[in-house]
């Protein structure tokens, strides 16, 4: 369950960067002076509204700690997604010159709906020595080529190894 909510966050997320972006100039404005806000069909989402929640709901429109659970279920269609953390977590990940620079450990997800970094492992060998840094999702490039996702960096191997300790304990939950 846990990897299929952040298949979806990182989907989600990724697919709006800049590695992956859409041409948004194609897609014409709505005038909200002549278009009033419609519900949209069951399954699609909401606009948000200025404080990010989803116009119409009660919630923040992302995942919500608390010691039960007290919204009913919703379900969502969705198109099948091109990435997945399932995926993209402990993928190899390179720099422009091909050579590899960490592997991707997990990913932080804020108000339980937003992917605001990619944990990376760097340095070490065979886990000693090993250190984490955060990294921003939007300079993380992803190639397909032949069925298989490639994930690479502007930077060398000395960039990540120099760059601020992220304090990050896989065991925990």
């Amino acid at each position: 369950m846990k990897n299929l909510a952040a298949s979806a966050l990182l989907a989600s997320t990724l697919l709006a960067g800049p590695a992956l972006a859409q041409d948004k100039a194609a897609q014409p404005a709505p005038d909200a002076q002549t278009s009033p806000m419609k519900t949209p069909p069951a399954g699609t989402a909401m606009p948000a509204t200025a404080n990010g929640a989803a116009a119409g709901s009660t919630g923040s429109g992302g995942m919500t700690m608390a010691d039960t659970a007290t919204a009913k279920i919703k379900f969502v269609t969705a198109k099948p997604a091109e990435v997945t953390a399932s995926k993209l977590v402990g993928k190899t990940l390179y720099n422009t010159q091909n050579a590899t620079v960490g592997q991707i450990e997990d990913l932080v997800i804020d108000d339980g709906k937003t992917v605001s970094g990619v944990v990376v492992s760097v340095g070490g060998f065979l886990g000693m020595g090993e250190r984490y840094v955060l990294v921003d999702p939007s300079s993380i490039f992803l190639h397909r080529t032949d069925g298989s996702l490639k994930a690479m960096v502007d930077a060398d191997q000395d960039a990540l190894k120099t760059a601020p300790a992220f304090k990050y304990d896989k065991k925990s939950t």
